[in-house]
């Protein structure tokens, strides 16, 4: 897995002489991404039989460009109706959607296009050139470690309580009790199921999104004529080509932004099993800890959007270095790229690299030159689709609350998933309505699981030693920039609000 320029170039060459099957793969892979409940693997498995009569390098461009553009059309719908069309997006609206309520839905598709492109672009030049010491990741990341990443993405709930700490909390651990349902992990003891076998293997992930974010916000949104605020439809309606470029300006002022945050993605995605949404609410966490205006996060602010968009797309890249270099699929998606692969006779492992490196680094390949001509085809679309912002409410809702319910059944194909979505979707709506944030109640339904699973692996692997936890040099050094990043933020609020103080005083003084 030596670095070698003139592969590099002739791959990067060869693989824009596939545009034919680029482009209709981003634009199915936009589609897809932004319709909750679909997704790149869902869709694949769909076109299986599509993909196993193609050579084996087009069936891989294939895939890869559709992967990487549902990944970036997950953030449209999150962005300019509040619906993540995927987990990976979930703390997209965050920012996203009251950019979009103050009319200013087009500069921030703009920025997530800009965002998602130059982060999943980014991790994947970086995956190119440090295969080799990417590969090592999974290796270091266990259990243990595994712990301390989730800690990170679950004192977000923290971070969102930081303004009403009694709510915030109640949401969150709210939030971590319905992700406990289901049967447990150790015995398969039904906990919390209420007699529903559909809940046995836990509260899926798709109802409770679409049901918290999408139809809650359908039931709040359809009391009002619009989603835009006054000043908003002011803004729409002066909205041109110019508000896109202002937004593309903005993007990449923020480079530094994108490219940290990208790369915390990058690093999430190699841990096989990680996915996308524990790295966008671990990057959305650090960019607010590490901010000088950590209070504007959640009003529509500019870096809140940047961080998990850029950071959910560093993650495409890092799921497939564990696929390629070890054969074991860091995603649902690289898990269907391993069985096409090996129905072609092509073997996983370091020999791949050896004896193939055409097909080993081609993925790579794939993914930057799908980023790439993104940004052509994408970019200028963001006009038309921030006008959808336009449409009275009393269409949108029905219309939202439609697509999002087949979205839920879509999964696993149950009519129990579309009661589901709609419960959620009453918890949601109550929730807005009394001041708790449903994004703290989704926080703790996705990670709340995961925590336990590597929890109670690691108490398994120990004999039941609750020090199992401080027991890695690596862990113990997340600990310490765990504390940090709780720390931090109240100790520089704190000194700013002396140094207020000092200079009021000051102030008063001299007049």
């Amino acid at each position: 897995m030596e670095f070698d320029p003139g592969l590099f170039i002739g791959l990067f060459a060869r693989t824009f002489t596939f545009w034919w099957v680029i482009l209709p793969a981003i634009f199915l892979g936009l589609i897809v991404g932004a319709i909750p409940g679909f997704s790149a693997a869902n869709t694949i498995i769909i076109l299986l039989p599509l993909t196993l009569a193609m050579d084996p390098e087009v069936g891989l461009i294939f895939m890869v460009a559709l992967y990487a553009s549902s990944r970036m059309g997950a953030g449209i719908p999150a962005i300019l109706v509040n619906i993540p069309g995927t987990a990976g997006a979930a703390a997209t609206p965050l920012d996203g959607y009251p950019m979009t309520k103050q009319g200013r839905g087009q500069q921030a598709l703009a920025i997530s296009f800009v965002s998602s492109v130059f982060g999943g672009l980014l991790a994947t030049v970086i995956t190119l050139l440090a295969m080799p010491w990417l590969s090592q990741v999974a290796y270091y990341l266990f259990s243990v470690e595994m712990i301390v990443v989730m800690l990170f993405g679950i004192s977000l709930i923290a971070t969102i309580a930081a303004r009403d700490t009694l709510k915030g909390l109640i949401a969150g651990f709210f939030g971590l009790m319905i992700g406990y349902i289901g049967a447990d992990v150790v015995y398969e003891t039904p906990r919390g199921t209420f007699g529903f076998l559909e809940l046995y293997d836990k509260v899926p992930l798709i109802p409770a999104l679409v049901g918290l974010f999408a139809v809650s916000e359908a039931f709040a949104v359809i009391e009002n004529q619009s989603i835009l605020s006054e000043r908003g439809k002011a803004a729409m309606q002066k909205a041109g080509w110019s508000e896109t470029l202002e937004g593309v300006r903005i993007a990449l002022s923020k480079w530094w932004h994108i490219t940290w945050t990208s790369l915390i993605g990058l690093v999430i995605g190699v841990v096989p099993g990680a996915g996308a949404a524990i790295a966008a609410f671990v990057a959305y966490q650090q960019s607010r800890t590490f901010s000088k205006t950590p209070e504007l996060y959640g009003t529509g602010h500019v870096e809140g959007l940047i961080a998990p968009e850029s950071a959910n797309n560093g993650v495409t890249s890092g799921t497939l270095v564990p696929l390629l270099v070890i054969g074991i699929p860091g995603g649902a998606t690289a898990a269907i790229m391993l069985v096409v692969l090996q129905y072609h006779g092509v073997t996983m492992g370091p020999d791949l690299f050896m004896e193939s490196p055409e097909l080993a680094y081609g993925p790579f390949a794939a993914m930057a030159v799908t980023y790439f001509i993104m940004i052509f085809t994408i970019l200028p679309l963001a006009r038309y689709m921030s006008q959808i912002t336009v449409v009275s409410t009393i269409y949108m809702s029905p219309i939202i609350i439609s697509f999002t319910l087949v979205g839920a059944f879509v999964p696993r194909q149950y009519m129990f998933d579309m009661y589901l979505a709609l419960v959620f979707g009453v918890i949601g709506y109550i929730a807005r309505k009394t001041g708790y944030h449903t994004a703290a109640i989704l926080i703790g339904v996705i990670l709340g699981p995961l925590l336990e699973t590597y929890f109670l692996r690691a108490l398994k692997m120990s004999e039941g030693d609750l020090m199992v936890i401080f027991s890695s040099t690596l862990a113990n050094v997340l600990w310490v920039a765990l504390a940090a990043s709780l720390v931090l933020p109240y100790l520089i609020q704190r000194r700013r609000r002396l140094r207020r103080g000092q200079e009021a005083a000051a102030g008063g003084t001299t007049e």
